[in-house]
């Protein structure tokens, strides 16, 4: 019998878009379910009670939640594409930016992004340290996996993608190649890459919708 993989998500999210990268990656069909987030879905809210969240991944009518608990679930679950590295150090150390990434780095672009003008050069210092601290563990790599996409590389696609168009509807300036040309460079490499470009939204319409967020919190 044919594997059931349905993948609750919302089109601009970043979280959402890390598990279509993933399943395609592994080159594992699944079906996508649109969640409207100011009026979720009873079976959302059925599949994650606790956190009422996307994206959650049903496999075969199991639940899972959290994207980075997803990734992880993916990998163990469909060989193939390997996500985590088989080395047990690479493999904490991938976790351990993972982590830096969702706990230190997501809080700290979304400060410096919807900040106040006068409380946003602090913010913006912070998101530097964070980028700064990523540009240190690329080293000479092509890909925090190394040449290959890898977990870090994953969760890190709202810093290649997402706050690119953030700086622009913004009119700040996070990411450029003067100020990070390792971690920029990466950038360009992994929305280069042809699964990633089909496993993102339209650039047009993912600065349409903050713009629009924008206006809306003014």
């Amino acid at each position: 019998m044919a594997e059931e993989v349905k993948l609750f998500r919302f089109w601009a999210s970043p979280f959402s878009r890390r598990v279509e990268v993933a399943l395609k990656l592994k080159g594992i069909p699944y079906e996508y379910i649109e969640e409207d987030l100011s009026n979720k879905s009873p079976l959302l809210l059925k599949y994650n009670p606790i956190y009422k969240k996307i994206p959650v991944l049903v496999h075969n009518g199991k639940p899972i939640a959290e994207s980075l608990v997803i990734l992880e679930y993916i990998d163990e679950t469909w060989k193939g594409y390997p996500i985590l590295p088989e080395d047990p150090h690479e493999r904490a150390m991938a976790r351990f930016w993972a982590k830096f990434l969702d706990e230190k780095c997501f809080p700290a672009v979304r400060k410096a992004v919807w900040a106040e003008e006068k409380e946003r050069g602090k913010a913006m210092e912070e998101a530097w340290e964070c980028l700064k601290a990523l540009e240190g563990a690329l080293t000479d790599k092509k890909f925090f996996g190394g040449e290959t996409i890898g977990l870090v590389d994953i969760v890190g696609n709202y810093i290649a993608f997402w706050v690119r168009a953030y700086q622009e509807v913004v009119g700040i300036e996070l990411l450029t190649v003067e100020k990070f040309p390792v971690l920029f460079k990466w950038s360009e490499e992994f929305v280069g890459c042809t699964i990633i470009k089909e496993s993102l939204p339209p650039r047009e319409k993912i600065m349409a919708f903050h713009k629009s967020r924008l206006e809306r919190a003014k």
